[in-house]
């Protein structure tokens, strides 16, 4: 079905001048505190809309995503931290798109829909917020939810090194290695069913999404997905 112009995303103009702006400021700062690596660039589909699931265990992991990301991405981030004064005016600059932790939004659910079916590519985090700590959490099934209403494919990417001793040693000189690791596109099985079957059947995807984030990712890192994980083929 064709998008009416009222239904199409655009990109706000502001936010059209500011990204070029921030993304090389970023990726200069990240180059300058930490030894940065991207594995897998060849797997993003290039000018079509996509999900990027990550990990997510600090507020490093979305500038780090966002800032070494050849295309603009479209980004969710926490609404809490759009309180704090440099974090909050970062993201606003940027652009992300604010959300209440465990609320259910529909203005938002509809954005991200608008987005996607627009042709713009979207980066969430399924755990839902940050972890603290390397392993991962069991997703949320919004992500699942996001792909049953837009039909797009997900790329999983894992992000290693933002931990929290990364700033401490960052201001050390230590140059600690940040690395985003890029896997290759999945395509959710569609949903059919109704009812509390369908709510089970969102979670089944959402955790398949983290079956192969966790595969791109050290054991450490893998938390509650260590004996499901999807290795790389």
């Amino acid at each position: 079905m064709q998008m009416s112009d009222t239904d199409v995303y655009h990109v706000p103009f502001q936010f059209r001048v500011s990204r070029p702006i921030l993304k090389p400021v970023f990726r200069a700062i990240f180059r300058m505190l930490a030894s940065v690596k991207i594995v897998g660039k060849e797997n993003i589909p290039y000018g079509k809309p996509y999900v990027v699931a990550i990990n997510h265990i600090s507020i490093f992991d979305p500038p780090f995503a966002g800032a070494f990301w050849p295309e603009q991405l479209e980004i969710i981030g926490a609404a809490d931290v759009f309180d704090k004064p440099s974090q909050g005016w970062l993201l606003k600059a940027y652009g992300v798109i604010p959300v209440h932790r465990g609320d259910y939004d529909r203005v938002l659910l509809t954005k991200i829909v608008r987005i996607l079916k627009s042709g713009f590519p979207l980066l969430i985090a399924p755990e839902g917020g940050r972890s603290h700590v390397p392993a991962m959490r069991r997703a949320k099934p919004g992500v699942a939810y996001i792909i049953e209403q837009t039909g797009v494919p997900v790329l999983p990417v894992g992000l290693v090194g933002t931990t929290k001793d990364f700033w401490q040693r960052a201001k050390r000189g230590e140059k600690p290695p940040l690395e985003m690791q890029i896997g290759k596109l999945i395509t959710l099985p569609e949903i059919t069913t109704k009812g509390t079957a369908r709510h089970t059947a969102r979670q089944k995807n959402a955790d398949l999404v983290m079956f192969h984030l966790a595969g791109l990712l050290p054991e450490e890192y893998r938390g509650v997905y260590a004996e499901s994980a999807i290795l790389p083929a």
